[in-house]
């Protein structure tokens, strides 16, 4: 295996170079020289359940199938074994229609809403709290070896984010394999991106983990804990909320991610210390995923 996780290997991978993601701009720089550089698309997109206009959200522009029934599903109005008749997206009107045999009706719920903390200002709607209290995650082990080989591969792998910044990603990991990675102006909506897919596609989640570049905020725990993975990780900082939920529902919950330094705040049994701290991951090699460096 390379040292670095090659697009190819994942089921979904960054596009750094996909036509439409990014524009390229003229400014100066600061010797006020002119500049050419490439900045992030963002564009709406407007969700429908049935005939109901539910949320327009901020987003680059891929995957809008996936991202609306992640969020549809995250908001609590899609369940897992919802009959889903089809999912329609129309490219001229950015809009994306989620039909279901069963008629619905959200008109009570989309009076409440809430704005995230989110880049790109998520939203949830009505009690978000509601469901948590059925979430039972499994007990799983977590090798603190797997988390340094992801935190090696996802800043290795060749993304958006490397390519302009200004955008959020998030991996759906199995062990110290990244499964899938997506990116987005929120990292909400790359979350709710990789929900979407997993309902699709029928993907387990209770022997996954969540890795992304966000903050671990209240909105981030309880989505993980509805899509029913134990494990978030980020290489950014925590909520207090965040934190709260997170010991609530049993979430292991680890920030501050860099390198082979982190902080787990909650979950902390799942852990198995099985790497040498003081050995680099380059030099170190990888148990499970054969990686070797040179």
């Amino acid at each position: 295996m390379s040292s670095t996780t090659k697009p190819e290997d994942l089921l979904i991978s960054p596009k750094p170079d996909a036509p439409g993601l990014t524009r390229a701009v003229e400014g100066i720089d600061h010797f006020g020289g002119k500049k050419q550089i490439s900045v992030i698309e963002e564009r709406p997109l407007t969700i429908f359940l049935n005939s109901q206009e539910i949320v327009t959200a901020m987003t680059i522009g891929d995957y809008p199938e996936y991202l609306a029934l992640g969020f549809l599903f995250n908001q609590g109005m899609l369940a897992s074994n919802e009959d889903v008749r089809c999912v329609e997206f129309d490219a001229d009107l950015e809009v994306v229609v989620v039909r279901t045999e069963k008629p619905t009706n959200y008109e009570e719920k989309l009076k409440k809403k809430t704005r995230t903390s989110g880049c790109a200002v998520g939203t949830v709607f009505g009690d978000i709290m509601v469901g948590l209290e059925n979430v039972v995650l499994p007990d799983i082990a977590l090798h603190v070896s797997w988390l340094y080989d992801l935190s090696f591969r996802i800043n290795q792998m060749p993304s958006l984010y490397l390519k302009v910044g200004a955008i959020h990603g998030t991996a759906l990991c199995h062990r110290n394999r990244v499964l899938v990675y997506m990116e987005d102006v929120g990292r909400h909506n790359a979350v709710d991106k990789i929900a979407g897919l997993m309902l699709q596609e029928n993907i387990s989640a209770e022997d996954k983990l969540l890795y992304t570049t966000g903050r671990l905020t209240s909105e981030m725990v309880i989505k993980t804990a509805l899509m029913g993975i134990p494990i978030l990780v980020s290489r950014s900082g925590f909520t207090a909320w965040g934190v709260d939920i997170a010991r609530q529902v049993g979430i292991t919950l680890i920030g501050r991610m860099r390198g082979k330094r982190f902080t787990c705040l909650s979950g902390e049994s799942r852990l198995v210390y099985d790497s040498d701290i003081n050995v680099s991951v380059e030099d170190e090699g990888s148990k499970f995923g054969g990686i070797k460096r040179k």
